[in-house]
């Protein structure tokens, strides 16, 4: 049986999980703290309340598709858990002369990053940024998959380059260098 799937989800005071359960799917909605997530999940695997207040995620049997779904279930719902009560963060650096992010408000951001222009970045509904320092930047919010997401876009921007290591890379990311042209 898979250890993360049997693994119970603990639900934090001030946190709602209401369960419903459709024809085809089951909707799961998780209110807290910071927002509210809600998403389908197989009908198959079953999420059910114990009596001590945690979540269990159950399989119906030991079938291949069933095995593989469930604990990606139990990953999903705790996510949803975690992300209304704590949130979820991505650190980003930017590494390059003249190279910078200039905070646009909460939603929006604007990148110099060796281009001829500006690159503005504007936030999903529900994500915001951060910008300690010119040159490090931080999404913030409580979908772990959005926060992942505009990572990976603001992070495709300039991806770092193997020569001088330019360009946006997460935080404590190792940049593989090369050593260039031989000299004669």
């Amino acid at each position: 049986m898979s250890r993360i799937g049997r693994t119970p989800i603990p639900v934090p005071a001030g946190v709602d999980v209401t369960i419903a359960e459709g024809p085809a799917t089951v909707h799961v909605t998780v209110k807290g703290p910071k927002g509210t997530l809600e998403r389908d999940l197989p009908r198959d695997i079953r999420v059910r309340r114990a009596d001590d207040g945690q979540l269990l995620v159950e399989r119906p049997d030991d079938e291949r598709a069933h095995r593989a779904l469930h604990g990606l279930t139990r990953s999903l719902v705790n996510n949803m858990v975690v992300g209304v009560t704590t949130g979820f963060r991505k650190d980003l650096e930017i590494v390059g002369v003249g190279y910078r992010a200039i905070a646009k408000g909460p939603t929006t951001i604007e990148l110099a990053v060796g281009y001829s222009h500006p690159v503005i970045i504007e936030a999903p509904a529900g994500v915001t940024f951060e910008v300690p320092l010119p040159t490090r930047l931080s999404v913030l919010g409580s979908n772990k998959e959005d926060v992942g997401q505009v990572a990976a876009d603001i992070r495709a921007v300039r991806k770092p380059e193997p020569y001088k290591g330019k360009g946006i890379r997460y935080a404590g990311e190792v940049v593989r260098r090369k050593a260039g042209k031989a000299a004669k």
